[in-house]
């Protein structure tokens, strides 16, 4: 039934079928087959479990702060900011990229908002000085891998619900790892940069600097602020998501850039991804029963534990097979199935649960970037207007470095446990 259960969803989503439809159709059918086909008020009552958690009450809120962080135009802001610091240097606009998804990335907390957000003014300012679109659209869709790591992070909040672990701790273990990628990317960047000629912007003068620093201020301190009331203890991670919609809120009256329309599509799309992430995680509660009731954790712990008791082997298995479903399954499903069929053996083989929930999460995100899934290509072409292979085949040697990255934090702990243990002492 295992078998039949993945094979029907990996099916279905191959076929095109949209994710919350296709997780759906195959527990329905996964069901019917076990023999649940006259009790299938089970999966109602298994969904309604699954939302009914206050842990995920952040989610729909971080997601809203980004979108009002849009909305009240807090990307150019950022763009201007990181061109005025680095857009002077080899391969300019390129490393702005880079550096604007590093700040965003305190914002949002999601990769698609980074796309989005930043990628029409990457895209048109990059293609402007000359650069290749079909590098501009890779390099904005690969950038935004950072987007979840350094915090807030709706994956690492997902995550911290199914391991029950702290949010502040993982948020405190995304950030070097989040500046090791946009770092990889910055030296890939000045590698490539003499084979592409890419142009080189004037120097801005301190005073520039220094008014688009004051300008975005309010961008740079806004983790700050965020990660800064968890950890002091002053909010939850729900609360902080609040919080963090709040401040957005007060920008846009600030900055007199939020009007009613902008407000209303920026609750309507939170609306929409807070409804599609709800279902997914319903269903895979569903689908999560059914795993245990076939035992399926136990079976994979057997069958790794057979394969190898050595935790380093263990991680690169992980890492490959959590590569390979990122290229055809978006990222939430696979977090909601596969972490906790994997955490009694990370318990087993001695790995911390905060550096094990950085790696898997870095590790699905790359799938933002791959095909043929990648839901990060797909809005790329929609704002490049460049063919998929070609976006794609841009991409895939800048996914090297991320992939260095992913094994440095998969094999030296520190990387990931030094700045949560240094700032909220050992566990």
């Amino acid at each position: 039934m295992t078998f039949m259960l993945f094979a029907l969803f990996v099916g279905l989503v191959v076929l095109g079928v949209p994710i919350t439809m296709a997780i759906g159709a195959s527990v329905i059918l996964a069901l019917i087959y076990a023999g649940f086909g006259s009790e299938l008020h089970i999966m109602p009552q298994q969904i309604l479990e699954g939302v009914d958690r206050p842990a995920l009450l952040a989610v729909p809120f971080f997601v809203l702060a980004g979108n009002l962080m849009n909305a009240v135009g807090m990307t150019d802001r950022i763009f201007r900011f990181a061109t005025a610091l680095v857009g002077h240097t080899k391969a300019g606009l390129a490393q702005v990229n880079v550096v604007a998804s590093m700040v965003f990335a305190g914002i949002s907390g999601a990769s698609v908002a980074d796309t989005a957000g930043l990628g029409t003014v990457e895209m048109k300012a990059m293609r402007e000085r000359g650069y290749p679109a079909d590098f501009a659209a890779a390099l904005s869709v690969v950038s935004s891998v950072i987007g979840p790591l350094i915090p807030p992070s709706i994956p690492l909040i997902i995550y911290a619900f199914l391991s029950s672990t702290s949010v502040a701790r993982l948020f405190l273990a995304g950030i070097v790892p989040g500046i090791l990628v946009g770092v990889s990317l910055m030296i890939y960047n000045r590698m490539v940069a003499d084979r592409y000629n890419f142009p080189r912007e004037e120097k801005a003068p301190a005073r520039v600097v220094l008014r688009e620093a004051i300008d975005g201020l309010a961008a740079l301190v806004a983790p700050a602020i965020i990660l800064g009331a968890m950890l002091w203890g002053f909010t939850t991670a729900s609360e902080a998501g609040v919080l963090a919609c709040v401040y957005s809120l007060l920008l846009g009256a600030v900055y007199r850039t939020l009007d009613a329309r902008k407000l209303w599509e920026a609750v309507t799309e939170t609306a929409i991804i807070t409804g599609i992430i709800m279902i997914i995680v319903g269903y895979s509660q569903v689908m999560g029963w059914l795993l245990a009731i076939e035992q399926a954790p136990q079976y994979l712990a057997n069958s790794i534990v057979f394969v190898s008791d050595n935790k380093h082997i263990f991680m690169i298995l992980m890492i490959a097979v959590v590569l390979l479903l990122g290229m055809i399954v978006e990222g939430v499903p696979i977090t909601l199935i596969l972490v906790p069929m994997l955490l009694p053996i990370v318990d087993q083989m001695g790995i911390d649960r905060i550096q094990f929930g950085v790696v898997f999460t870095l590790a699905l995100l790359m799938g933002v970037a791959t095909p043929p899934m990648g839901i990060g290509l797909y809005i790329m072409v929609g704002i490049s207007k460049e063919p998929m292979e070609r976006i794609a085949a841009a991409a895939l040697p800048m996914l090297i470095p991320l992939l260095v990255v992913l094994l440095l934090i998969a094999y030296i702990p520190a990387l990931t446990l030094f700045l949560p243990n240094l700032v909220m002492g050992l566990e």
